[in-house]
């Protein structure tokens, strides 16, 4: 199933490299310590491909994996993808079932994950990607040591604290989708109703990727002007009912392009794809992504993994950001905490 050799033509397999191109004088040898960067991307569902699309749209790798367990389908995306390659920057795109394809990838993303079948129990399922995460994981440190875990399955945040105890990677180098997307669309809606960019607006969703999740409106600000100091200064009256229904509206954001369209893909795919530029190009930008949280805001009731606003760069998880919470938003992270605690423990990891 992978790639064909590159610089072979026909059923013969003739080697046209040395006779298309001539060497000029004095060439020396590539460099080895060129960097090649290399991405697998684990699951070709729709948001798997959906990231796949926008990692190559955005040259983040010079190598890009897929692995599936449908080798058909798995077949048929590579070659979609190939089929694009005169629009696209330069990619070697290949696919396996064989999880040996992914050796010496420099980031893992897995978006791999169980169905819920119609009536199961959220804990039947997530003992079922517990299960298939016994068969992902630990092939993939075995193959790549040194690379950075990218959790996307859902539930986000307890896959991921499974990922780090399967892996048994360093926490920094295990990190969690989280609510980078639900921050976003956070972002979005405070816009929306403030008719600014997005860009311009710094707001954090925290905590659970779920409905525990945690809006710190404390910290929100536009254009560098704190929202809620700035109404209070200004004596201008908002309700708190109004906050918590944006909140809601960004909780129930993704089961509503589920319910329109049978699933999500486009957001997610960017959201990933923007993950994986800030780890690979070292740009230590700011991500609400789940990190083990043991510690901050006095989650101490064991270990988990939940999203707060982290730096993340070419060793994954960089630090995590010491942003202000009032006494209310820490209570409330406290409380997501202790609802993925309570689940985990019924895995028996």
């Amino acid at each position: 199933m992978h790639k064909s050799t590159s610089g072979s033509l026909g059923p013969s397999g003739l080697d046209l490299t040395q006779a298309f191109f001539k060497p000029i004088s004095g060439a020396a040898s590539p460099s080895s310590t060129k960097r090649h960067t290399k991405i697998s991307v684990i699951g070709a569902g729709n948001v798997g491909m959906a990231i796949a699309q926008t990692i190559l749209t955005q040259d983040l790798a010079d190598e890009l994996v897929l692995v599936d367990a449908k080798p058909e389908k798995l077949r048929g995306e590579m070659l979609d993808l190939q089929h694009a390659a005169a629009f696209l920057p330069r990619t070697k795109i290949i696919a396996d079932v064989d999880y040996a394809v992914t050796v010496g990838s420099d980031l893992c993303i897995v978006t791999a994950g169980a169905r819920q079948i119609p009536g199961e129990s959220r804990l039947n399922l997530l003992h079922r990607n517990v299960a298939l995460y016994r068969n992902v994981i630990p092939p993939l440190a075995k193959y790549s040591p040194d690379t950075i875990l990218l959790i996307v399955s859902n539930p986000v945040d307890i896959l991921t604290y499974v990922a780090w105890k399967l892996s048994g990677f360093p926490s920094n180098r295990v990190v969690g989708s989280g609510t980078n997307l639900d921050s976003s669309r956070f972002r979005f809606l405070i816009a929306d109703h403030l008719d600014v960019n997005a860009q311009d607006v710094q707001a954090y969703i925290v905590g659970e990727h779920g409905d525990s999740s945690v809006a710190l409106w404390s910290s929100i600000s536009v254009g560098g002007v704190p929202v809620l100091s700035f109404l209070d200064k200004q004596e201008i009256a908002y309700e708190k009912e109004t906050l918590e229904s944006i909140h809601k509206v960004v909780i129930d954001s993704a089961y509503e392009v589920i319910s329109l369209k049978g699933y999500t893909s486009w957001a997610i795919g960017y959201s990933v794809a923007a993950l994986a530029w800030s780890i690979l190009r070292d740009q230590r930008k700011i991500h609400p992504v789940s990190v083990l949280a043991k510690g901050f805001y006095g989650v101490d009731g064991g270990d988990v993994f939940l999203s707060l606003p982290a730096q993340l760069g070419r060793g994954g998880v960089l630090g995590v950001t010491n942003v202000h919470l009032t006494d209310e938003e820490a209570q409330r992270l406290r409380d997501s905490a202790n609802t993925i605690l309570e689940q985990q423990s019924q895995l028996g990891l």
